[in-house]
């Protein structure tokens, strides 16, 4: 399963939504399909959910009186028409083989004939199997479906929950879904790139520098020290170009000047901007810059060549070289790199010209905080962890570095929890100055999102998004330290759930959710909220060390102790090499420092 997205993002002649809940079309009465079934991924896919705009599915799965959840929806939606059961048809569908019922909004009727008698919600009853949060999320994933919110009944047993579902812009597959290909005979999750994948970057890339980045912002610069967005839009397609064409052996895509102005970015010194690696030289002036039109031109040229490879390629016509594999890998990866990085770059602008994403629905955020203040905090004060032989690698190691071992205890500090009040937030401003994830307005502290800034209320069971400095002085002021990448990695790989155990990643949110890690339930696992996490290791070369010649410098332009390595969930690589690690970890240390658990630590 590929992204779904508009075809229009890649179009250079868009004009980005204004809301992220834009109906594709205004004009047409919203659609709300009723399913009371434990249905197919199948099914659920072929409901007339127009993606990107506010038709919603109502999915319920439990058991238990329907009208009472339907009214909190109704509320959530801020639709009174829900409950109005002359709005509602019901239709008999195939799905799985069986005969289903399921119920649409009369405004949706099209030419379907298949009509039966309108619903009665007093006395409409679900019976379902529970399925699991995870399960749930992967079946939506499944379907080009993502949760809005998902309402609990009041009462536990039995228990009934109604999951408010959108297609939205783009959703991301499953890697337990890669298929078998002439390329991937084994249905690899990280073996070759499969083309859908690029084409599922290229998509969530679009949406996000055509629709979230007016043209008139293109020249701004939301970070001083980083380009301004349109070189953003350049520099993924010569990136791509300048690897495929060394690879190849073949003539650039022109023009050829485009090389010279988005080969590399910059990233420059905080303390001295004048200190950076090799970079390109670019106009100086607005209006020596390529124009957006020819350089969404170039792109779709350059993107092109990778598909006209990928043709050659399973058409036997074309070698497939471990090289060749590596070159995709890198061009992926950095694809991805820029994804994130330019979204940390936007969000600083949220709420003052920056849009929202389009084709997702707004967050309801009162209602989620309802849900978020009610989460278990953290549960395990301490972990033991190791000894332990942690698998690392780097993208330019060539060879296998073998670190040393290592030995340490972590001191640890009291689980603590977030708080909203001015004087928590005074006491934490005490340690750290202000968060640069977090804005004052009109003497109100809010924390920054890509629908504008929130109120700390709703968001204070978050992960704190801060620099390196900022955690390291907090630790500090606890008797701690940050953990190295090794025990950083240990504990990740003890500790954090996947994509497909319900982690917060893969666009299923746009925002940071509260994390559910050291808690009673599955060991202790859980999400760390959807963040990446600093580590004291600085990036370093080290003995043995050789740069890749497929883009030389592509990590070691970067190579300074000023500079710390960030860790996700682990992601297999293609290299590797062993350390052994022992430790104890005070759980709220690594929750609370470094952005695992609920919110913005306050004694």
């Amino acid at each position: 399963m590929s992204t779904s997205s508009a075809s229009s993002l890649s179009s250079p002649s868009l004009t980005p939504s204004t809301a992220p809940s834009t109906p594709v079309h205004s004009d047409s009465p919203t659609v709300y399909c009723l399913i009371l079934h434990n249905p197919s991924s199948a099914f659920l896919k072929a409901l007339p959910i127009r993606c990107g705009g506010n038709d919603r599915v109502l999915l319920f799965n439990g058991t238990g009186p329907v009208k009472a959840l339907l009214s909190r929806a109704s509320e959530v939606i801020s639709d009174k028409a829900l409950l109005d059961v002359e709005q509602w048809e019901s239709f008999k569908e195939q799905d799985d083989g069986s005969e289903v019922v399921y119920y649409r909004s009369k405004t949706a009727v099209s030419k379907l004939t298949c009509a039966l008698d309108t619903v009665d919600f007093d006395n409409l009853h679900v019976q379902t199997s529970v399925r699991t949060d995870s399960a749930s999320l992967n079946l939506f994933a499944d379907a080009s479906l993502r949760a809005v919110i998902s309402l609990q009944s009041a009462f536990v047993d039995p228990q009934l929950t109604l999951h408010i579902l959108e297609r939205p812009a783009l959703t991301f597959p499953l890697l337990s879904r890669t298929p078998c290909s002439a390329l991937n005979p084994t249905a690899h999750p990280y073996g070759m790139p499969s083309l859908s994948s690029f084409q599922d970057g290229w998509a969530a890339w679009d949406l996000i520098t055509l629709g979230m980045i007016p043209p008139s912002l293109l020249h701004s610069k939301p970070i001083d020290l980083r380009h301004k967005p349109l070189f953003y839009l350049g520099h993924l397609p010569t990136f791509l170009n300048l690897l495929l064409t060394a690879h190849l052996r073949e003539s650039p895509v022109p023009p050829a000047r485009f090389t010279a102005i988005f080969e590399r970015g910059i990233d420059p010194h905080v303390d001295d901007p004048d200190y950076c690696h090799p970079h390109s030289e670019v106009p100086i002036r607005d209006e020596d810059w390529p124009a957006l039109p020819e350089v969404l031109a170039y792109r779709d040229r350059v993107r092109e060549r990778l598909i006209k490879l990928y043709e050659e390629l399973e058409a036997g016509t074309r070698v497939l070289t471990r090289r060749l594999v590596r070159t995709l890998v890198m061009i992926l990866e950095h694809d991805g790199f820029h994804i994130e990085t330019l979204l940390y770059i936007l969000i600083q602008r949220s709420g003052s010209g920056m849009l929202p994403p389009p084709g997702f629905a707004s967050p309801p955020w009162a209602h989620l905080a309802e849900q978020w203040d009610v989460i278990p905090a953290p549960t395990t004060p301490r972990a033991v962890l190791g000894p332990s032989a942690v698998v690392m690698g780097h993208d330019d190691q060539e060879p296998d570095d073998l670190l040393p071992e290592h030995e340490r205890p972590l001191n640890g500090v009291p689980s603590l929890t977030g708080s909203s009040s001015r004087s928590g937030v005074e006491r934490a401003r005490a340690v750290w100055d202000m968060p640069i994830s977090w804005v004052e307005e009109d003497g109100e502290i809010k924390v920054r999102t890509l629908y504008g800034p929130i109120a700390m209320k709703y968001a204070q069971h978050w992960p704190v998004l801060t620099s390196y400095d900022d955690f390291a002085t907090y630790a500090s002021s606890k008797g701690g330290r940050i953990p190295t990448e090794p025990e950083l990695r240990l504990f990740l790989d003890t500790y954090q759930i996947g994509y497909e155990e319900g982690a917060n990643t893969g666009f299923r949110n746009w925002h940071p959710m509260p994390a559910t890690a050291g808690g009673s339930d599955n060991k202790g696992r859980g999400s760390n909220g959807g963040v990446w996490e600093w580590s004291s290791t600085t990036l370093a070369s080290h003995e043995g060390f050789e740069g890749t010649t497929i883009f030389p410098g592509y990590s070691s332009d970067f190579f300074d102790p000023s500079i710390r390595l960030c860790l996700v969930p682990r992601m297999p690589l293609f290299r590797a090499s062993e350390i052994v690690v022992q430790s104890v970890i005070s759980i709220s240390t690594i929750i609370l420092i470094h952005g695992l658990g609920r919110g913005w630590p306050m004694t």
